[in-house]
């Protein structure tokens, strides 16, 4: 799957969505992705996990381990792409963790794999979850790569954050978006007094 074919399928189930948002990392944007819209059609998810598992294959990860709730899905699909098992941590107290019974074996090698990264903060936080059982990452993986967005004109990957790593792990995405993104100190959209939605599932707890 080229990149073409992904901006394709976000585009054909109107994933794109425009207003303004507080993104899960805590940015705000006036585009948000909900891959969701993507992802629940069975096929498409398909698509997408087999074109992610491609990309991902060569570092010979024998699970896929990803954030709840964003990263279910296309990890579920990677896993399926890969013939290895899927799991996913979830938020316990602020902090991921694996539960439901799920457990690594110490030197398993493992990819991490969720739907869209922007700053790469869940993806560094199931990492350490990964290392703290024992476990080895040796690769990472998303639909999307935002992080190529400047915040308050700093591009996120000037301080060692190469588009090819996270945290210097190999990292591969099916398609990169220049989606601007801002600190809520300097975001237009605030200062215009836009409304402001919170759409990612790590606002939920807070929502309630």
């Amino acid at each position: 799957m080229n990149p073409a074919d992904v901006r394709r399928q976000f585009e054909e189930t109107g994933a794109l969505l425009t207003g303004h948002f507080r993104l899960s990392s805590g940015l705000h944007a006036d585009r948000y992705l909900q891959c969701a819209k993507v992802l629940m059609w069975p096929g498409r998810a398909d698509a997408l996990g087999r074109g992610l598992g491609a990309l991902l294959r060569p570092f010979g990860a024998g699970a896929v381990v990803s954030p709840a709730l964003g990263g279910v899905i296309i990890g579920q699909e990677v896993g399926r792409a890969l013939s290895v098992r899927a799991i996913f941590t979830e938020r316990v107290e602020g902090a991921f963790a694996l539960r439901r019974g799920f457990a690594l074996e110490p030197g398993e090698k493992v990819a991490v794999v969720e739907d869209v990264v922007t700053t790469g903060k869940s993806t560094r936080e199931v990492i350490e979850v990964v290392r703290a059982a024992g476990a080895v990452v040796v690769g990472c993986g998303s639909i999307i790569d935002r992080r190529a967005s400047a915040v308050g004109g700093i591009d996120r990957r000037a301080a060692g954050e190469k588009g090819d790593a996270v945290d210097g792990i190999p990292y591969r995405a099916l398609l990169a978006l220049d989606v601007p993104a801002w600190d809520p100190a300097a975001c237009p959209l605030c200062a215009k007094g836009e409304p402001l939605t919170a759409p990612g599932s790590r606002h939920l707890a807070g929502a309630r």
